[in-house]
This record gives structure tokens, C-alpha cells and sequence, in this order.
């Protein structure tokens, strides 16, 4: 899975996500960010490197398994495969996003 795979899938996810109020970043290292504007009535999603309310720093791999079930995100978060920095509570909203 490349980072256009990620950033496409989070743009259909974001199409049918409500309106948080919130900004959320994926920061995937050095395969790039994916920036959600989920402030508006129509999300947003670019790759660009912004100021969010939430970030969350993983690999594509780690993402890819938690999507399919193979991969535990608490126990991610345990092992220091996923950080959460900002609004734990959005962190936790994320389940349409990544479903």
C-alpha cells in the first residue's frame, strides 16, 4: 500500500464523515502525511504538512493491519507503533475513518 492508496481511501472514508470540528493528521514518517479538515461540512484530505488537533504518527503497515483486523490498535499504541499527540478524544472518533 503506497501513500496515494492511504490518502485516496481516507478521502472516500471522509466523504461520509460528520462534521468533528476538528483537524487530524496522519504522520507516516518519511512515506509522507495525510492532513484531515474535518472542520467543515465537506472533509477535506491533502497530503500537506498543517497544525492539527490530533496527530497520529504510524507506518502504512501498521495502519494497513489495524484496517484489517490483524493488528490490535491498543496493543500498537502499547508497543509504540501508533502515538496519539493532541485530542485523545478524536483518536477515538476515528473508527469511520478507518473502517
Amino acid at each position: 500500500m503506497t501513500l496515494a492508496d492511504v490518502t485516496e481511501q481516507f478521502k472516500t472514508a471522509a466523504g461520509k464523515a460528520p462534521n468533528l470540528g476538528k483537524t487530524l493528521k496522519f504522520d507516516f514518517g518519511d512515506e509522507g502525511i495525510v492532513f484531515l479538515d474535518l472542520s467543515k461540512d465537506d472533509a477535506e484530505v491533502s497530503n500537506e504538512d498543517k497544525e492539527a488537533d490530533c496527530t497520529i504518527s504510524t507506518s502504512i503497515e501498521t495502519l494497513a493491519g489495524i484496517r484489517s483486523g490483524d493488528v490490535n490498535p491498543m496493543m500498537a499504541m502499547m508497543s509504540g507503533k501508533v502515538k496519539i499527540k493532541g485530542d485523545m478524544g478524536l483518536a477515538m472518533q476515528l473508527q469511520t475513518l478507518l473502517s
